[in-house]
């Protein structure tokens, strides 16, 4: 958590402040259990209707609330914070927290809540949902990031460039109106994945994100070519992978085989041969052509095999 936000803060800095709005302050990052390790607990006092309820409440939320008020006072108290954020499902801890800080302090302290991302089912977006979408390169890639953004609808990205880029408000209304003279170009969408990919990720993981885009969605050999081994993973994920030899004279059904792709006799024979069989992104449909540099075989040593719509298998070519 303290890398993402780090890289975020940093992200924002370097690519997005402009220094002639005047000086910039750095964000600290804390961690509460520096001092809810050595607190005594609050106790919390507007739970009755939840433990009078038939489901009652588990010890951990009814501790939440008072855990969340706590920390806004402390940071109150050693770090002059009189503003707490979140979402606006987190009003009812935001309150807690006001409620204390006022009382033992006070002083006037605020709560912002802002709106919940959700599916196109109206589902909110999170671990629990399972659909969460993470700062973390090693839970949600620059690419896939990117796509989440540029698959959004258009009764949204508006909404999204305001809450999620720095845009100027008259930049989004202008990107607003092209796209209703051009929808096919999927223009704000492509502009919100792109500002909060390189936010998140910088500008080498936005590079990232259209390298792959490149690769998966127009085959573009030049892209696959750029790629490194952490892309390939990353594109496909679930993706087989081996190591091979290239052999004098192996063949594209004997590069299929050694990568266990099709089954053998004559129905893989025929896989090939129906289409079914691609090297990346090129359809083969002859089994016995010879396999060549360049070709089939990438200047990175990698070569993407495609078997069906999704099954994917990255060889990576010992000793060329």
């Amino acid at each position: 958590l303290r890398a993402g936000l780090e890289r975020l803060f940093q992200n924002h800095r370097e690519l997005f402040w402009d220094p002639r709005a005047g000086q910039l302050g750095r964000a600290e990052l804390l961690d509460n259990a520096r001092w809810l390790g050595r607190e005594p607990l609050l106790r919390r006092q507007s739970c009755q209707a939840r433990l009078r309820s038939p489901d009652g409440m588990s010890l951990a939320e009814f501790l939440y609330p008072a855990l969340q008020a706590y920390d806004f006072l402390h940071l109150h108290r050693h770090h002059g914070c009189r503003i707490q954020l979140g979402g606006h499902d987190q009003m009812g801890n935001i309150m807690s927290g006001y409620e204390l800080v006022t009382k033992m302090t006070g002083t006037d302290v605020f709560g912002i809540t802002v709106p919940l991302i959700t599916s196109t089912t109206g589902d909110k977006l999170g671990k629990t949902a399972g659909n969460a979408v993470w700062l973390n390169r090693d839970k949600t890639s620059p690419f896939e990031l990117y796509q989440f953004f540029v698959r959004q609808q258009d009764n949204v990205v508006e909404k999204y460039l305001k809450l999620f880029t720095f845009l100027p408000l008259e930049e989004i209304a202008h990107i607003m109106e092209m796209h209703a003279k051009e929808p096919e170009k999927w223009g704000p969408q492509k502009r919100l994945a792109a500002e909060v990919t390189k936010l998140v990720h910088g500008r080498e993981g936005l590079e990232s994100a259209k390298r792959c885009t490149k690769a998966l969605y127009y085959s573009s050999v030049e892209a696959l070519e750029e790629m490194s081994d952490l892309e390939l993973q990353e594109l496909f994920r679930q993706a087989a992978s081996a190591e091979l030899m290239l052999e004098p004279g192996m063949t594209v059904l004997d590069l299929c085989r050694k990568a266990n792709a099709i089954p053998d006799g004559p129905s893989g024979y025929q896989k090939i041969t129906d289409g079914g069989v691609s090297i990346n992104g090129n359809r083969v449909t002859n089994p016995e052509a010879v396999l060549i540099l360049g070709q089939h075989i990438l200047k990175n040593g990698v070569s993407l095999l495609r078997v069906g719509k999704k099954n994917y298998y990255i060889i990576k070519w010992l000793q060329l």
